[in-house]
């Protein structure tokens, strides 16, 4: 049976009420109004009374004569919270409306989390992970259920179909009440966040990823100490992984909110700014939980993973445009052509220039340097697309094939292809992802009215090491010094090549050899972490060795010239998976980052595009697989299908 850490949920309580209390300061101590003093005492009141009722809801059953009660029994502790956060709601409206960043922030959201952790740090149970602290939060959380049957092909691809077309109408659904001046701090990462900068789709699949990445380096770490190959233990692994996404979006949601996607000035005043952003903040909420439901939709009902099918569907979507598209590249109508403003896309921009300018005038006017570098889609973004797409199209159809025997019937051949992408593309979005993340929290601590005070992450902060974490221009959201420009994406030839050709530097002053150091950084850190985070995924997605001698073993084939035995078939399966899976995930990395430093067409980023091409190249393999089980249903048992 495990024990409790009293120091730990004393550190928690201390850093969750020390949090509040720091930012509450001026409102307790401060030469504030007698009502507002009364008002921040009971904000801290209502965290400690809210925080207690959740681990009482984690913690104890609901009693068995409350539980059959007709309706709302078996839920009365989600109608519990519900009333509870109308009340706060209610509070805010009429008693204190410039309390609603601290109520829904700091009570409901910070207070679950703490709740969260606290639970898991007084865990008494006998299972071998804390985690189960939060089974009954995980059991009435609400998702999509599993088919009890086989889908028929024609049902899972009119779902993906149909899925695909909420998700593009979804990035055309603008956020209402947001400023036409609002900061999009994922400007650089669009094509691998799958989002719309202004829409309910702002987030895109941020928060998803992150939850992902967090659940993965803690299981990685041994931190998290469950069993994936146990079912019990792999269900809980996944329930906790929903929960953080459900918080990573406010999460990222609300600090943006407060500090870049500012409402309108007309709103704010009519409804004051604190519901103003609220408003905001619901939008971006029910937009990712959308994307979050429509995700595990594909998964369970569709074809494929709908986080690649949203990436795959952006990327070519702005590959397309940035390729053909016949409009002036600064603006105007079809008719307001010049060299200093042709087409924006590469092939048109190349016809004419060609048609326009003669051989001398190419030379004389650099024509030659507009299209191969320095366009909004230049050659080199094209050339540099065309590898890519070569590239992974002859690396995904690369494979090792495993001879397999059938152990009762002779002559029955097979084998098990091990890619020499085996662990897919899904390394490189969550590298990605981490980089975003790492560049918006730098954001947030250099410039967010709030965390901009925090001591020594913030910019005004106490001890300050916010200019060594990343550093930014007035209205920019990229980094231009410190570790977040060190690790941020480098973006096309302009940003590192012709600065060494002109040998004068970038835009922000740094040298030549920052410039360089700038490149190593972010091609070593997309490389290593790639193969790290290859190496979680295939563990957690039962890719892993084990779990690959079990599928075998459980369809009644094996290695022939060993005995049929998953301990036999899983050391010859050591040789080949674990070195091809650090290598896929470095070949990943590395060719995402040789793309971003050339560009791409549409600005899609090297990433971007090398996810979209080994998405619609898997999707189409998946697509001939589930065509093959419809055909012949005992494949399905070979596939793991139900």
């Amino acid at each position: 049976m495990k024990k409790p850490i009293p120091w730990a949920v004393a550190l928690v309580s201390i850093f969750y009420w020390g949090a509040l209390i720091w930012w509450q300061n001026e409102a307790l101590f401060g030469s504030v109004t007698e009502q507002t003093n009364q008002n921040a005492i009971v904000a801290l009141v209502l965290s400690v009374f809210y925080v207690a009722m959740l681990l009482l809801f984690f913690t104890r059953d609901t009693p068995e004569s409350i539980s059959q009660i007709p309706f709302i029994g078996k839920s009365i502790k989600f109608f519990v919270w519900l009333v509870f956060s109308f009340g706060v709601t209610a509070y805010c409206i009429w008693i204190d409306v410039e309390a609603v960043a601290v109520m829904f922030v700091g009570v409901l959201l910070m207070g679950l989390i703490a709740a969260m952790a606290l639970c898991c740090l007084m865990f008494r149970g006998e299972e071998s992970s804390r985690l189960y602290a939060l089974k009954r939060f995980v059991d009435v959380y609400p998702s999509i259920s599993k088919p009890e049957g086989h889908v028929r092909f024609n049902q899972k691809l009119w779902t993906t179909v149909l899925v695909l077309i909420i998700y593009f109408a979804m990035t055309n659904v603008l956020i209402w009440g947001m400023s036409g001046t609002a900061l999009d701090i994922f400007s650089g990462f669009r094509a691998i966040m799958a989002g719309a900068s202004g829409s309910i789709m702002h987030l895109g699949i941020g928060p998803i990823v992150t939850g992902s990445i967090i659940m993965q380096l803690f299981a990685g770490a041994k931190i998290i100490n469950l069993d994936l190959q146990d079912s019990n233990d792999k269900q809980m692994y996944q329930g906790v992984q929903k929960l953080v996404v459900l918080v990573m979006i406010p999460v990222e949601s609300i600090p943006q909110t407060y500090g870049f996607l500012t409402a309108d000035p007309v709103i704010v005043e009519s409804i004051g700014s604190g519901w103003a952003n609220f408003i905001i903040v619901a939008q971006l909420f029910a937009g990712s939980y959308l994307v979050f439901l429509l995700d595990e939709l594909v998964s369970k009902w569709g074809i494929g993973s709908g986080i690649s099918l949203f990436i795959a569907a952006g990327v070519a979507q702005s590959t397309f445009v940035g390729t053909l598209s016949p409009l002036p590249a600064a603006g105007g109508g079809m008719g307001d052509f010049s060299v200093q403003n042709p087409p924006s896309g590469a092939l048109p921009m190349v016809f004419y220039m060609f048609r326009t300018l003669s051989n001398s005038d190419m030379v004389s006017q650099n024509g030659f340097e507009v299209m191969l570098l320095t366009h909004v889609n230049p050659l080199a973004a094209l050339f540099s697309s065309v590898v890519v797409f070569l590239v992974v199209a002859y690396a995904e159809s690369s494979r090792l094939e495993l001879p397999l025997t059938h152990g009762k019937v002779r002559g029955h051949k097979g084998s098990y292809p091990i890619r020499l992408v085996y662990a897919s593309n899904i390394p490189v979005i969550l590298m990605a992802a981490l980089l975003a993340n790492i560049n918006m929290f730098t954001l947030l601590f250099w410039s967010h009215p709030t965390l901009m005070t925090v001591p020594i992450l913030g910019a005004d902060g106490a001890w300050s090491i916010a200019p060594y974490l990343g550093s930014y221009e007035p209205g920019s959201s990229t980094a231009s010094d410190g570790f977040a420009w060190y690790a941020s994406m480098v973006n096309g030839v302009q940003d590192w090549l012709l600065p060494l050709l002109n040998q004068q530097g970038d835009i922000y002053g740094h040298t030549l050899w920052q410039i360089m150091l700038h490149v190593l950084t972010y091609v070593t850190l997309m490389t290593l972490g790639s193969m790290v985070f290859a190496k979680f995924w295939i563990e957690t997605t039962g890719m892993g060795t084990k779990d690959v001698a079990k599928q075998i073993e459980r369809t009644g084939m094996q290695i022939p010239g060993f005995r049929r035995s998953p301990k036999a078939v899983e050391k010859i399966l050591e040789r080949y998976i674990p070195p091809v899976t650090l290598f896929s995930g470095a070949f990943v990395g590395l060719l995402a980052a040789g793309a971003d430093l050339l560009g791409t067409v549409g600005n899609a980023t090297g990433t971007g595009l090398l996810l979209a091409v080994g998405i619609i190249l898997r999707t189409y393999e998946q697509i001939q697989k589930e065509q093959a089980m419809e055909m012949h249903p005992m494949l399905r048992q070979f596939f793991g299908a139900d």
